[in-house]
């Protein structure tokens, strides 16, 4: 099959993470551990695992961090190389599976937990935690924290990828292939909304103003008792959609710091050579992005024992503000299959209904052949200025 493949090479890394900030065409040219190929289709023999033929496969910010090295070092021993990309897919069974006919038309929760892995399940599967799974490098497949960044079971960059049962969600009949693609990202920002523990009527910052951005401002909205939210937009085009999705107010970058101390009535302090921040400010703040400025943002912009959220791979970033101002500091990875904030409800269900309104059937998933990889990342690395939700893959185009 026609697959793309993540391939180990350090001096690509290298390479990539030196120079992708200042030369962005590298990223999809000799500096990419990234390669098309004829490969053989991946097949699992045990109980509960299926073959998936791939309709769409999004492209991921962790994505685009791995192809331009950004990611880090941390993360090397949760992933098995060589792999094939892509944990947003919707796909069709190519085979029964359990209660589930060949044919059905599935979403993919990337998560390989215990369950999949056919190891005893650990505390967090047990109480439903299964983003938070123990057991990720161990069982009957190779090391990987999910689907698309494991060598055993393939991914949505792919003709063919295989899944467990436990992974998989019917889609509904009236939900289209570039709906159902943004259900993995929206389960993410509806697992990072609960997450985030929002008081009744608490002003809350998101930080960035794609996909996952917009997505949290969504489930903030309609899952949250949040008062006031504002959101980051560096594009004219991101902060109409972040209007649309329940933002109160819309800043630029630039504009952070001044626009959270007028909505507070918080105190502005200048230290020497290094960057502004706020005594007062938010309840709550949600970084979005990962990078070392927008975590700094939400630090610099959140009251004395607020809460700050990372729900983008988070950069190096300076934890002054966190210390001073004893700030709680909580991640958001992934999705559980039980949220308890949500009386135990998925993440997943809840995602299939927010993607069935709201305007998200008219968000723009801009698709691309597997041939046409190096056009697609580059479009991905440009999305928010180009007014593009999502990038995705669509292997059939190929065949």
């Amino acid at each position: 099959m026609l697959a793309l493949e993540m391939f180990r090479s350090l001096p690509r890394h290298l390479a990539a993470r030196a120079m992708g900030g200042r030369l962005p065409g590298l990223l999809t040219g000799p500096t990419a551990p990234l390669r098309l190929v004829n490969r053989e289709e991946p097949s699992q023999s045990r109980p509960g695992w299926v073959r998936l033929q791939t309709r769409l496969s999004g492209i991921c910010g962790s994505d685009l961090g791995a192809v331009s090295g950004r990611t880090s070092r941390y993360f090397s021993g949760l992933v098995s190389m060589p792999f094939v990309p892509g944990h947003e897919v919707v796909a069709d069974l190519a085979e029964d599976c359990e209660d589930l006919p060949a044919g059905t038309r599935v979403v993919l929760d990337p998560v390989l937990s215990c369950a999949a892995r056919g190891v005893d399940r650990c505390d967090a599967c047990r109480s439903g935690a299964t983003n938070r799974c123990d057991r990720i490098t161990v069982g009957h497949i190779a090391p990987g924290l999910q689907t698309g960044f494991c060598a055993d079971t393939g991914g949505g960059w792919g003709a063919v990828l295989t899944a467990h049962r436990s992974q998989l969600h019917p889609v509904p009949e009236d939900l289209s292939d570039g709906q159902a693609v943004l259900v993995e990202p929206i389960a993410c920002a509806v697992h990072t909304a609960l997450q985030a523990r929002v008081p009744r009527g608490a002003h809350v910052l998101v930080g960035g103003a794609g996909a996952v951005g917009l997505f949290t401002t969504l489930a903030l909205r309609e899952l949250t008792a949040a008062g006031d939210i504002t959101v980051v937009a560096k594009h004219s085009q991101q902060g109409e959609l972040a209007r649309d999705f329940g933002a109160t107010e819309v800043v630029t970058p630039a504009e952070v710091l001044r626009g959270v101390r007028r909505a507070t009535r918080a105190f502005w302090v200048s230290p020497e050579l290094s960057r502004p921040f706020l005594l007062g400010g938010v309840d709550v703040a949600i970084d979005a992005v990962g990078s070392r400025e927008s975590i700094e943002t939400c630090l610099h912009s959140t009251r004395a024992g607020g809460r700050v959220v990372l729900s983008g791979m988070p950069a190096a970033a300076d934890l002054s503000a966190a210390w001073f101002r004893e700030l709680e500091i909580v991640g958001a990875y992934a999705s559980a299959v039980h949220e308890p904030a949500a009386d135990g409800r998925g993440a997943f269900d809840l995602a299939i209904e927010l993607a069935s309104g709201h305007g998200i059937a008219a968000l723009t998933v801009a698709r691309y052949p597997l041939h046409s990889w190096r056009e697609a990342l580059d479009h991905a690395h440009s999305a928010g200025r180009l007014g593009t939700v999502k990038v995705a893959f669509d292997p059939r185009s190929n065949r």
